[in-house]
């Protein structure tokens, strides 16, 4: 029985619509994989930003993966919530019943249709692909009424048999056709070349949404989903910070600033409110554990700085002599406001909201008070100074384990000695080790009160800002029977900062093994 569904509507050609695939597409990334909790945090993050289609997971991925996906589409109720299926009865029924919750929910199911993935992933004829399309796309529409069809390897697709393939899936009842360039292979005219192809030359093309999902491989993913918005796409997919497999997608950040800033040559609107662009960049990096590059467009560290003196001079006459945005439109602050330990709460208040953060009451009295703390080390306090005291405040949530005391000796006489106490599970228990190191030190020592089997994949330290009084932020990345997890911290100390990155990051392994279930499905990605 055909799921009941209203008229496809006119399509809106002065939208375009913002597809967020952070979740799906994103958390594809080598170690970037994300809890439940913080995956409903971020959809919470996406929908107030006003992301109109969340891609929330691969739902025959993994339990996890199903569960994440349901109990985001319980709890979103204005943006639409997407599932990822193949094209296999299994996936798209998973699917289904995924977003089924949803007040909009999308299942998006794809094939491949290159030449080389049809011959050596699918080993299937031309024909057998189409028959393949019809079938999965009649399914999934039989069971939900918004379906999204994708062509993966499109831009590396015969064109003719690319048309028929998107005719296929039209008259099979997708109403959302993405054209994703899967390798990060075609250059911005071919692109675009594409869409007006394909627009013009397949019947239905008219009643709907086409997509661009681009790859970063040559750096050409932002610059090829405009020209497909140029083309005559009207849905973008892409992920904050421009995470995502290989190289990454296309930044949600820069195609949504592009439009707004370029709208002269790009007359499209997006339903995106830019002043939470920042807080979601900063939270999707402190989760994963992936920095933000100093210089990154619209969302760096330096995206809105100014060293140079005619620079400075020009800025001070008029701003727009170097900014073609602002840092307020994007939600960074508009000055680096120096605070210090004389600021008072109602400052800090203030600050906090520039940088884009609202706490409540408990949350903001505990970020003063280590505020307060970090402002009787440092001479200066700077906004990622801020930013970094926030963020591991967030990401040191009560877990099984807390971080109580550390006590380090280390220096030319080795060998160099820990001694730590951690609370686990509310019991304090204390070691005292060795090692090749202080850092290794502080490791075994959490080893001999924690004993596991995770396998330490990554430890990274880079310092919040300059001076030897500046906070160094640690990130630790573990794995243990290929589940793999990620923690953060920042303090002036750089072993009290290990200690609680990896204490966080042995709590999110934890919490994930609890929820683990057999027969994962590794999933595949655009």
């Amino acid at each position: 029985m055909t799921a009941p569904v209203s008229p496809t509507p006119a399509v809106d050609r002065s939208q375009v619509l913002i597809f967020d695939t952070t979740m799906r597409d994103g958390e594809q990334s080598p170690g970037a994989s994300m809890s439940h909790a913080e995956k409903l945090e971020l959809a919470k993050i996406l929908e107030e930003m006003g992301v109109d289609i969340i891609e929330a997971g691969f739902p025959i991925a993994s339990n996890g993966d199903f569960e994440a996906v349901r109990a985001i589409a319980q709890i979103v109720t204005r943006s639409t919530v997407c599932g990822l299926a193949r094209a296999s009865v299994a996936d798209i029924e998973r699917c289904a019943e995924a977003v089924r919750p949803a007040a909009r929910g999308r299942i998006h199911t794809f094939i491949s249709t290159s030449p080389s993935h049809r011959d050596h992933i699918l080993r299937m004829s031309p024909e057998d692909v189409l028959e393949a399309i019809t079938k999965s796309v009649t399914h999934a529409r039989n069971l939900i009424g918004d379906v999204e069809w994708s062509a993966q390897d499109a831009t590396r697709t015969e064109q003719e048999f690319l048309r028929r393939a998107v005719e296929a899936a039209i008259r099979a009842g997708a109403k959302t056709i993405n054209i994703p360039d899967t390798v990060g292979y075609t250059y911005p005219d071919e692109y675009a070349a594409i869409f007006r192809d394909l627009i013009e030359a397949v019947p239905g093309a008219d009643t709907v949404v086409f997509s661009t999902h681009c790859h970063n491989d040559l750096g050409l993913a932002v610059a090829n989903s405009l020209a497909g918005v140029q083309g005559g796409a009207r849905q973008v997919e892409c992920a904050i910070n421009g995470l995502g497999e290989r190289a990454g997608n296309a930044a949600l950040e820069e195609v949504v600033m592009a439009l707004r800033v370029r709208g002269d040559r790009l007359p499209y609107k997006t339903g995106i409110e830019t002043q939470h662009i920042t807080k979601a960049s900063r939270y999707v990096s402190a989760i994963t554990g992936f920095p933000v590059q100093y210089n990154k467009a619209i969302v760096g560290k330096n995206a809105f700085a100014h060293e140079s003196g005619i620079h400075q001079d020009g800025m001070l006459k008029d701003r727009g002599t170097y900014e073609i945005m602002t840092p307020e439109a994007v939600g960074q602050g508009a000055t680096n406001l120096v605070m210090g330990k004389h600021s008072g709460r109602h400052a800090f208040r203030e600050k906090l909201s520039a940088l884009g953060y609202e706490l409540g009451d408990n949350a903001l009295n505990d970020a003063f008070r280590r505020f307060k703390e970090l402002a009787d080390k440092k001479k200066h306090v700077f906004d990622e100074d801020i930013v970094a005291l926030v963020d591991d405040g967030i990401s040191q949530e009560a877990g099984r384990i807390v971080v109580s005391r550390l006590r380090v000796i280390a220096g030319t006489d080795g060998p160099q000695t820990a001694e730590l106490t951690l609370v686990v599970d509310g019991v304090e228990k204390s070691a005292k080790a060795t090692g090749d190191g202080p850092v290794d030190a502080v490791f075994n020592a959490i080893h001999e009160i924690v004993p596991h089997q995770a396998i330490l994949r990554l430890f990274q330290v880079h310092a919040v800002t300059e001076g030897t009084d500046a906070q160094a932020q640690v990130s630790v990345r573990l794995e243990e029977d290929e589940r793999i997890s990620t923690g953060q911290s920042a303090d002036t100390d750089t072993l009290t900062a290990s200690a609680k990155a990896y204490v966080t990051a042995l709590n999110n392994l934890f919490a994930r093994r609890e929820k683990a279930a057999p027969g994962q499905v590794v999933a595949s990605g655009f």
